[in-house]
């Protein structure tokens, strides 16, 4: 028997929108650009869930606009903290659960950000427990990465590592 959702072009369930409309809930946070918050949500969730998964099953959902927040660095100044709106988090959702499962084996192991079931404590961890092995530990933040880095000794790196490559061992 052929299931109504394989002949979808998008293999969403109602089931798959509810449970993360459940775990988007539970996190609770706060209304996106439209200003909806959870509570108003509620007011309609039947409706506004079924228009989620149509839209999703249908390939016609387009993420709204993301509210940004103005967060405070503790090293003075901001930075910009993006609120999407309660559907967009449910919809979201939805596709971090399918797709998380079918690619997250694809990953290396030493890959710790935004992984289910690991963390950044687990990667200071094997940080330490390499530490005896290797010299050096490289920790990077993309944004500014290239606007901050001291270049030369981002060459000095890139070298050393090339020439360990071709098989010219330690420089």
């Amino acid at each position: 028997m052929i299931d109504y959702y394989e002949t979808k072009q998008h293999p969403i369930t109602k089931k798959m929108v509810l449970d993360a409309y459940k775990k988007v809930k539970s996190k609770k946070g706060s209304a996106g650009a439209d200003d909806q918050s959870l509570q108003d949500f509620e007011e309609n969730v039947s409706g506004n869930l079924y228009k989620i998964w149509n839209r999703m099953i249908s390939g016609s959902y387009f993420p709204p606009v993301v509210k940004e927040v103005q967060i405070p660095k503790k090293t003075g100044g901001f930075r910009g903290l993006g609120i999407p709106t309660i559907s967009d988090r449910i919809a979201q959702q939805v596709i971090k659960s399918y797709l998380e499962p079918k690619v997250d084996n694809s990953f290396h192991s030493d890959s710790y950000g935004y992984r289910p079931k690991k963390s950044a404590h687990q990667a200071l961890e094997k940080a330490v427990a390499r530490s005896g092995y290797y010299s050096w530990v490289v920790d990077l933040d993309i944004r500014g990465f290239f606007d901050n880095i001291d270049h030369a000794l981002l060459m000095k790196a890139v070298k050393s590592n090339s020439l360990k490559k071709e098989g010219f061992g330690k420089t």
